[in-house]
């Protein structure tokens, strides 16, 4: 089954994406909760007049994403958390706590950009990846040291 997304859908695609999902998946989550469209021909078209209306939109928004990228550069981050004398962390580094140590050092970035593979739970140095628009991600560094 062929669906176009209507919003960003993390690990299937992004908005205006012309997917295959299977039946269940598209009939039974994506379509009643609003994140998909049948992909017929009528919405094939729509969809391309909206992209095509947009295009401007969609460049600046791609310009100010690579901006912030570069803005952001080879920062690297420092999270402070508490830690066992093993340098085991208790709970784990999220998405929201890099967002944090970001806005604080002056970067505006949406906790959903933040992509962790994998949840640090040890004192050292990690890398996260921030997808701040379709074609553009960024790795940034980050230390998890002991309060």
């Amino acid at each position: 089954m062929e669906v176009i997304l209507k919003q960003d859908v993390q690990g299937l695609g992004y908005k205006n994406d012309i997917v295959k999902v299977k039946a269940g998946y598209g009939n039974n989550y994506l379509i009643p909760n609003g994140f998909a469209l049948i992909a017929n021909d009528s919405n094939k078209r729509l969809v391309n007049e909206n992209i095509r209306q947009a295009a401007h939109k969609a460049a600046k928004l791609k310009q100010d994403a690579e901006a912030l990228a570069a803005k952001i550069g080879d920062v690297t981050l420092e999270i402070k958390t508490k830690a066992g004398e093993s340098g085991k962390i208790f709970g784990a580094v999220t998405a929201l706590q890099i967002a944090d140590a970001l806005k604080a050092k002056g970067f505006d970035v949406d906790r959903k950009k933040v992509i962790l593979k994998d949840a640090p739970k040890q004192l050292g140095s990690y890398a996260v990846t921030l997808d701040l628009h379709k074609e553009v991600k960024h790795e940034v560094k980050f230390n998890v040291v002991g309060e």
